[in-house]
């Protein structure tokens, strides 16, 4: 197993200089002048209104207390906002002389030689960004518990380690951190691109555990830099998505950064995109010079943990006995353990990874688990009985996790639809037997407080929300993206129509597919392109649409979901552990060596390989092969 497009990545970049693995050209320094100074200038009680697309123009800095209400925020942003955008009207019609102070000091913001055209431009382009000083400040000090490990694990990776900057970026180093879109843990993964590398599921919880996240996120950037080939798209792909920078880099060139960050429109390449990367160079040179920007912070000393496979499932009662710790505060220090473990629906899995400080016990860990009673280990798993909904989740998902079907969950719980279910709802399974006829249907649980982790927010400018202790500012949300696109981020392949009405034909595809998203019959297709009855698609021809019926929007979102469908499916069993590399040699078959040497399916093998040519593979290609492993269910 070798990462060897990864290391020979790292050999060529270990010898340049951090600004050239991260360019910053001069025209993004504005930006990147703009980031540091929320990320240093301003605490969370202020923040500033400020132009979306030069961010180097800041109107205004208001005062916004943690004790003010939700209404008075919005209240008091809406006000000054309206007051802005008089001003820059009343400029945009032309008057240049006579100026009233805040005329005046609003106009001094701009080029001499700014037009009315971009002056009246500028009037929706108003923006409030709350300033993070000081969650900054304490994700600095946190940072130290875990940097030492992310360098060495990065380093492994062929990762520069001063992508241990992104976390300032999106969680401020807070593993508790969550977001709208269910992102989660200080690297604010979401469950899907989670589950490519990690376990995810209602037992265990990985993204949760800042170590195992790490590895997972170092994997994930070095897979970005091998299909973007440059690490500022590969780090707006870990935001944006790899399909849409592969669009952006097709239209403007790989590395011509500024028209991509300033110019490329595409449908969710929105405020938070844009801004990612520049966010990162701020977040790296306040984290490379933290004397600097706070003088006298100490990152706190990490943890010299031990750590022991289960060799059975143990309960949580049982293990806290043996170790002498309580269950509160083994948690504590296996974050990835999920709420089923410790309400006792569940047993710790087998071969999951204890860590425990080596203080904490008299006894080594090792030596502790071994001699665990028989009446705390177990050979099988508790039965699953009830499953509590998470944001995201749909009723068919659920029942492929727990092997049944919608129609029996729907009956179970005496559904009204199975479309209808939401984020915290308790869910009756199988194994529970069906309920009383006299108890009504499962209440819907209030969800639990949202966390919201991400420092760039969605592209307009959304109401001030209201704060909750620990939590991030909720204007800060990382609902950047689509909800359906939010899931297929590790997914390179074009799912968008082209402005010509044709698709790149895509693997698990069939016109028999095109046609049922766009409700038409398939043979209305075969027409459209000259294709003889029967005649198969091949993965990477182009085929033209009939979008009479069916807008390419909808057409793209139905065939994302389709697409999301399956890949979720498949990592809810499989996970990512690394990347092999394998050199064509003469006579081989590219479908072969996939699916029978490696056992990887097609769809998972082209996205490493996007730029092969799948039908003129020569002897000496090096294909990129990633690694598999079965996720336990127990």
């Amino acid at each position: 197993m070798r990462y060897f497009w990864i290391i020979l990545g790292f050999l060529l970049t270990g010898t340049l200089q951090a600004s050239e693995i991260f360019p910053k050209p001069p025209e993004l320094q504005p930006d990147v002048d703009f980031w540091v100074s929320i990320f240093t200038r301003y605490s969370s009680d202020e923040g500033v209104l400020h132009d979306n697309r030069n961010l180097g123009i800041v109107y205004d800095r208001l005062d916004m207390p943690a004790d003010l209400s939700r209404r008075e925020r919005n209240r008091r942003v809406n006000a000054r906002r309206k007051e802005l955008q008089a001003t820059l009207g009343t400029l945009a019609g032309g008057k240049r002389g006579n100026l009233t102070p805040a005329e005046a000091r609003v106009l001094a913001l701009w080029p001499d030689d700014v037009t009315d055209q971009e002056l009246r431009a500028a009037v929706k382009r108003i923006r409030w960004q709350h300033g993070l000083s000081d969650r900054f400040e304490a994700g600095l000090r946190r940072a130290g518990r875990w940097r030492g490990y992310i360098n060495e694990q990065f380093t492994a990776l062929g990762v520069p380690i001063e992508l241990a900057a992104l976390p300032h970026v999106e969680s401020s180093y807070n593993p508790s951190a969550r977001s709208h879109v269910g992102a989660s843990g200080i690297w604010q993964f979401t469950r899907s691109t989670g589950r490519r590398f990690m376990r995810v599921d209602h037992v265990v919880d990985e993204r949760n555990d800042p170590f195992t996240a790490t590895r997972a996120a170092g994997q994930l950037l070095a897979y970005n830099y091998s299909i973007a080939g440059n690490w500022p798209m590969a780090i707006t792909a870990y935001n944006h998505g790899l399909a849409g920078v592969r669009r952006a880099q097709r239209r403007f060139g790989d590395t011509a950064y500024v028209d991509i960050l300033r110019r490329y429109n595409g449908r969710t390449f929105g405020f938070a995109s844009r801004n990612f990367y520049v966010a990162f160079l701020a977040a790296m040179e306040v984290d490379q010079n933290a004397d600097k920007y706070f003088p006298g912070v100490v990152p706190e000393s990490p943890v010299d943990y031990a750590t022991v496979k289960l060799p059975a499932y143990v309960s949580a009662s049982g293990l806290s006995d043996a170790v002498g710790m309580s269950e509160r505060r083994i948690a504590r220090y296996n974050p990835g353990l999920q709420a089923t473990i410790w309400e006792g629906s569940k047993y710790l899995p087998k071969g999951y990874e204890l860590r425990l400080p080596v203080a904490a016990t008299p006894n080594p860990l090792a030596t502790v688990v071994a001699s665990l009673p028989d009446e705390a280990t177990f050979i099988k798993q508790l039965p699953d009985l009830f499953h509590t909904v998470a944001r995201g989740d749909t009723l068919s998902q659920i029942a492929k996790t727990y092997d049944t079907r919608v129609s029996t969950l729907v009956a179970l719980n005496q559904l009204s639809s199975s479309h209808r279910i939401r984020a915290g709802q308790r869910l009756r399974l199988p194994a529970a037997g069906p309920a009383a006829a006299t108890v009504p249907p499962a209440p819907v649980a209030a969800a639990e407080p949202v966390v919201v982790a991400s420092v760039v927010p969605p592209e307009e400018a959304a109401p001030v929300a209201e704060m909750t202790p620990g939590a991030m500012v909720s204007d800060l949300a990382s609902t950047m993206l689509g909800t359906i696109q939010t899931n297929l981020l590790s997914d390179p392949s074009d799912y968008s129509v082209a402005a010509d009405g044709t698709i790149e034909v895509q693997p698990l595809e069939t016109l028999g597919h095109f046609g049922d998203w766009l409700e038409i019959k398939t043979q209305r297709l075969r027409d459209l392109n000259g294709l003889a009855f029967r005649t198969p698609v091949a993965v990477g021809q182009r085929i033209r649409l009939d979008l009479g019926t069916v807008d390419a929007k909808a057409f793209e979102e139905r065939r994302i979901a389709y697409h999301r469908a399956q890949q979720d499916a498949f990592f809810r069993r499989h996970m990512i552990s690394g990347v092999t590399e394998h050199t064509i040699r003469r006579g081989e078959s590219i479908w072969i060596i996939a699916l029978r040497r490696y056992q990887v399916p097609f769809w998972l093998f082209r996205q490493y390989n996007p730029g092969v040519d799948l039908h003129n593979v020569r002897p000496g290609t090096r294909l990129q092969i990633p690694v598999l492993v079965d996720v336990g269910n127990g």
